[in-house]
C-alpha cells in the first residue's frame, strides 16, 4: 500500500514539473523573477539608425525587461524586444556603435549572436 502511495506523489509532482517546464519553455511563465511589469521602448527625438540584434538566452518578459532596460539605459538608444523571435530591434538618435550596446545586453546576461 504504502509503494502506491509513493508512486501516487511521485507521479503528481513529475507531472508539475513537466507543466511548469512547458510553461517556461513558451515564455509563459516567470522564471526570472516574473511580475506583470512591462518595460516600453523610450521616446527618441529622432531616429538616424535602426538595427536588429539577436539576443539568445530570452525565456520569459522578465528577461524582455532586463534586455528593454539595458538598452534603454545607453544615451540615444531605444530598443523593443521581440521574446518569441527572439530580436532587439535597436533605435539610434545619433551614432552609438554596436559594441557599446553588445556589452549593455551581455551585462544583464544574455548573448549577442548577430547584428544586423
Amino acid at each position: 500500500m504504502v509503494d502506491y502511495i509513493v508512486i501516487a506523489v511521485l507521479a503528481v509532482v513529475i507531472l508539475v514539473g513537466v507543466r511548469a517546464s512547458i510553461k517556461h519553455f513558451r515564455g509563459e511563465s516567470g522564471c526570472c523573477g516574473g511580475g506583470t511589469y512591462k518595460a516600453r521602448p523610450k521616446k527618441l527625438s529622432k531616429v538616424v539608425e535602426k538595427k536588429t540584434f539577436r539576443v539568445e538566452g530570452m525565456s520569459c518578459q522578465h528577461c524582455v525587461n532586463r534586455v528593454m532596460e539595458a538598452v534603454n539605459g545607453i544615451d540615444g538608444v531605444s530598443g523593443a524586444v521581440n521574446l518569441r523571435k527572439g530580436v532587439a530591434v535597436i533605435s539610434k538618435a545619433y551614432p552609438v556603435k554596436d559594441e557599446v550596446i553588445r556589452t549593455a545586453i551581455e551585462k544583464a546576461g544574455y548573448q549577442v549572436t548577430e547584428t544586423r
